[in-house]
């Protein structure tokens, strides 16, 4: 299993940590064995456990122009028409994935283009499945426009777990569809703003794969 470059500090730390405070605990209460086999099962659990959270499988990326792909594994828990205020001030489709602790929580470009916006906005922890979430929660936007001059927002979110957003765009960035845009630390959302006129390809509640499923098609 690959491990996400994101996952090398925190993996390291948990092991030392968990690993010291086993030999404390076994040195304080050397006797009760019954006690030390539960903590090293329970520490080995949490441990396997972290280490999963910062999986990165490697998947094929099926470039296609007229499609939008999933930035992130999970759950689509929202579709609706909206009006984006922070760059588009206009009309828009949002598509809203929800991401579990148990996901892979790489974050990709749904198109191939030119990061013309990037803004992080600090905020609250409100749980990510919340709607409020997408505006008043630690985040960052990114909007990426392609060669057709269609343009679309990418927004990280924080949730009430989730207290680190690790973005890599940059205005300017020329990026491929399925590129890595970032990775969202322990349970977040991913919001996409897209064009009025696109068609949704995709349920109310269904699971999604990041780089694969496909959202919406450009018409």
């Amino acid at each position: 299993m690959r491990i996400h470059k994101e996952g090398y500090k925190i993996i390291l730390i948990t092991l030392v940590f968990i690993v010291a405070f086993d030999l404390l605990v076994s040195y304080i209460i050397p006797s009760l064995n019954w006690f030390l086999w539960v903590l090293y099962s329970f520490s080995l659990f949490l441990y396997v456990l972290i280490v999963r959270f910062f999986r990165s499988p490697e998947i094929s990326i099926e470039i296609n122009e007229q499609c939008v792909l999933c930035p992130a594994d999970g759950k689509v828990v929202a579709i609706e028409d909206i009006t984006e205020n922070e760059f588009f001030n206009e009309k828009r489709k949002q598509i809203s994935i929800f991401m579990s602790i148990n996901n892979v929580h790489i974050n990709r470009y749904p198109i191939s283009g030119t990061v013309k916006y990037r803004k992080y906005h600090p905020g609250e922890f409100w749980f990510a499945w919340r709607p409020k979430s997408s505006s008043e929660n630690e985040r960052t936007s990114v909007v990426v426009e392609n060669e057709e001059h269609k343009s679309i927002m990418i927004r990280q979110i924080a949730g009430g777990v989730a207290r680190r957003i690790v973005c890599y765009a940059q205005e300017g960035d020329n990026v491929r569809q399925g590129g890595e845009l970032g990775f969202i630390k322990f349970g977040s959302r991913v919001d996409l703003f897209l064009p009025p006129d696109v068609s949704i390809e995709v349920k109310l509640n269904q699971a999604v794969k990041g780089g694969k499923t496909i959202l919406a098609r450009f018409l």
